[in-house]
């Protein structure tokens, strides 16, 4: 007889199982309304693969796994999808869930099922997907994916194979009809566990001695088989894993580790019987075993439920007395949860439904001030401190409160049930797990955003480091001599590339603005290569006439990306945020330019004779189109511009904005000819670009001129106030729409707050000085 161990604590409640065990399993038959969760187990719920309307087979998948961790859901009839919504569903926070919604056609039309006739043949990587795609997850209550927990660690040897039928929670006997009832599909599932984990020593079932009639079958089913039924005394929370592992091989798991971790495999009996319809049937987790019970029943026994059956149901096939119930839980009265929704559908982890009478399972008495009994540090089994993890949980000390090993307690509730202030010490640990592991999530993002953002700063800092270098080498090549170069020139460019960088690493900082006034200064004062400011202004001109019609076309593009909602939005207010700071650095370089000299060739006014000299170009004819052209190439081009435009609305497309805009514009620079136009061969002149941004230039530098530097500083601040606040109600509203450009914005709106922060702390510093 196999020598067995005991754990820490533990206590002994009223077990209350024989109301459920006088009959023998029922089908519960087939409701008129199946609400599936697509989130039923542990990890990422599934993803819808039908639509409203679609008429499902029974064991048809209907939403697919989505990641590793997780298990795709099948319909357990046959009938139509009615509705793919948000229903209640069974969970301690009482929240709704996404759910799909199957209305039954009683004909239990199955798939095509094919079961493995040879399992041994296959694969074990193929027998795990196989498992998966069966949607089995973890039976005993906590529904952790069985094909998970079946993927073998190169690094570690499986020695024991342990399989769990302890179910030590009072009241439920779902497992325990199960192993009298069908233990040779139990038997027929730990061998296809043992083809996969191949333990090295030994296969055990684990099982408490309070179910005599379970032990039997189990041992008659497994005779001959090499698999060994552990049989052990009765104690609350043996049924845990880390308990079980305790007491039937003397091994404690770590704290934070797997039972892997020693050389274990644990699974439930009902997630070995279900692996074996799957695999020797073809049937996928369609149904379970679920246990009402309770005084508020007339009828209490076990049931085979299609998942997705109400609790109402259930409830109303057991002689359900409403007036009767105290509180009506899902699970055990030690680690379950109450609800007060009856249309909650059963689920793959759904073993018990229990509805007691107020002298059955009184409410608990109001809690009380701890008085440091230490009873609850006796009771637990995890030989955890509960009352220190009170103390932290209440005072909101995350931080010493994941120190006292939080995440190893496994809310058994063996502590609440013995504190005799009546304290509920399970939820204080399951509020300060989930505060912590918001914590971490919300640490990760920031995290994963700042180290996306440095990589972003270091990748522009690198592109303009070498494209500054590149200029400067080509300004110093152009300005060496030629005899100078010899046959050493490709030498001398690469030591010219390579200063140019560095000068342009050490002053990455700089203003480009400030670049381009200070060197139009330089040139005024005769510092650097002369330019007449003649042809300075020409250039400055032509410079800000560009940048003008590339701002035109950036906000064009960004126009129909918005109207696209395309997802390189960001990328084009980028460019027309970067076009308009280059538009305004050229006609501030512009603007710094010294007034031109009167001559006598003009009229001192050099944008003036640039235009000049147009108009009299313009009347000579010299190459330009007449009235007539203009006015004939403008209607045709927005009769094209119309057609399109009614096609796009006739196809519903999504650019009819950016098609009507260019209708707009055709028909403004129509409107804009002259009335009279026609009756001459010399159109009006047009305006000019390149002269309206000078004007506005001057106008605007004219208008800082007058101000003092404090109001210069000031007006500076709020422009950029005006800039956050706006980008900030961008990165709101992305941020609610789960947008992929989150982290643009974010950049975004740090730039400006740095910008405004350092606007803030000179305007600060002016009004500290004229105090």
């Amino acid at each position: 007889m196999r020598q067995v161990w005991d754990f820490h604590g533990g206590i002994h409640p009223p077990e209350n199982k024989h109301q459920s065990t006088g009959q023998p399993i029922r089908f519960a038959g087939i409701p008129t309304e199946l609400v599936l969760p697509l989130a039923q187990h542990i990890g990422a719920p599934a993803e819808p693969v039908v639509a409203v309307g679609d008429a499902v087979l029974k064991g048809q998948v209907i939403a697919s796994a989505k990641g590793l961790v997780s298990v795709p859901v099948h319909a357990p009839t046959s009938g139509t999808v009615v509705a793919i919504e948000d229903r209640p569903v069974p969970q301690p926070s009482g929240l709704p869930g996404r759910c799909i919604v199957i209305h039954p056609d009683g004909q239990e039309r199955w798939i095509e099922r094919k079961p493995v006739a040879d399992y041994t043949a296959l694969e074990p990587a193929a027998l795990i997907a196989l498992i998966r795609d069966a949607g089995i997850a973890g039976m005993g209550g906590a529904g952790f994916p069985a094909a998970v927990k079946l993927h073998g660690r190169p690094d570690k040897v499986i020695d024991t194979l342990l399989i769990n039928g302890t179910e030590c929670e009072p009241y439920i006997t779902a497992d325990d009809l199960l192993m009298r009832e069908r233990a040779s599909d139990i038997v027929a599932g730990i061998r296809i566990l043992q083809h996969l984990v191949r333990p090295t020593e030994a296969t055990l079932i684990g099982i408490e001695d309070n179910k005599p009639e379970a032990i039997e079958a189990l041992r008659n089913a497994a005779r001959g088989s090499g698999i060994e039924v552990v049989v052990f005394p009765t104690k609350y929370p043996s049924g845990g894993e880390k308990q079980l592992i305790q007491i039937v091989t003397g091994r404690e798991v770590p704290s934070g580790g797997l039972p892997a971790d020693i050389g274990i495999v644990c699974q439930n009996v009902g997630t070995a019987a279900a692996i074996a319809r799957a695999v020797l049937h073809g049937e996928p987790l369609i149904s379970r075993i679920t246990t009402v019970t309770g005084e508020a029943c007339r009828e209490q026994r076990n049931y085979e439920v299609l998942l997705g059956t109400s609790v109402q149901f259930l409830l109303d096939m057991s002689g359900f007395e409403p007036e009767r119930l105290s509180r009506l839980i899902i699970g055990g009265p030690m680690m379950g949860y109450a609800i007060t929704d009856l249309s909650v559908p059963v689920v793959k982890t759904t073993n018990c439904i229990l509805a007691p009478t107020r002298a059955e399972l009184p409410p608990p008495p109001p809690a009380q001030a701890c008085i440091r009994c230490g009873l609850c540090s006796e009771a637990c089994p995890v030989s955890l401190l509960p009352q220190q993890m009170y103390w932290f949980a209440r005072g909101k000390e995350w931080d010493k409160l994941e120190a006292q090993d939080l995440f190893d307690c496994i809310e058994c509730g063996a502590c609440s049930y013995v504190c005799p202030s009546t304290i509920p010490l399970v939820q204080y640990y399951r509020a300060g797990k989930a505060e912590i592991r918001k914590q971490r999530e919300e640490k990760a993002k920031a995290e994963h955003a700042k180290q996306r953002f440095e990589a972003r700063q270091a990748r522009i800092a690198q592109l303009e480091a070498e494209k500054e270098a590149k200029r400067q080498a080509r300004l110093q090549a152009a300005k060496a001599p030629k005899a100078d170069r010899g046959d050493t020139g490709a030498e001398a460019s690469t030591d010219v590339v390579a200063a140019a960088l560095a000068r342009v690493q050490a002053k990455k900082a700089s203003d480009p603005a400030a670049d381009v006034i200070a060197r139009a200064q330089a040139r005024r004062a005769g510092t650097d290569t002369p330019e007449s400011p003649a042809a300075a202004r020409e250039r400055l001109q032509q410079n800000v006439a560009s940048a003008e019609k590339r701002l035109d076309a950036a906000r064009r593009k960004l126009a129909e990306a918005r109207a696209e909602n395309s997802d390189k939005l960001a990328a084009f207010e980028t460019a027309v945020t970067n076009t308009e700071a280059r538009l305004r650095q050229a006609q501030e370089a512009l603007a710094a330019l010294p007034a031109p000299a009167d001559d006598a060739a003009g009229s001192g006014d050099a944008p003036a004779d640039i235009i000049a000299r147009a108009q009299a170009k313009r009347a000579a004819g010299a190459d330009a189109p007449d009235a007539a052209t203009q006015r004939a190439n403008l209607e045709k081009r927005l009769a094209a511009a119309e057609a399109k435009l009614a096609a796009a609305r006739e196809q519903k497309s999504d650019k009819i904005d950016a098609f009507e805009t260019s209708v707009t514009s055709l028909r403004e620079k129509l409107a804009s000819l002259a009335p009279d136009a026609e009756n001459t061969s010399v159109p009006a002149p047009a305006a000019d670009p390149a002269q309206d941004a000078i004007a506005r230039a001057m106008a605007a530098r004219a208008s800082r001129d007058t101000l003092s530097p404090g109001d210069k500083a000031e007006q500076a601040a709020r422009g950029l106030e005006e800039r956050l606040a706006k980008a900030r109600t961008e990165l709101d509203a992305a941020r609610a729409d789960g947008s992929d450009n989150i982290a643009a914005l974010e950049d975004a709106v740090a730039k400006l707050a740095d910008k405004l922060e350092r606007a803030q702390r000179e305007l600060a510093e002016r009004r500290e000085g004229a105090n």
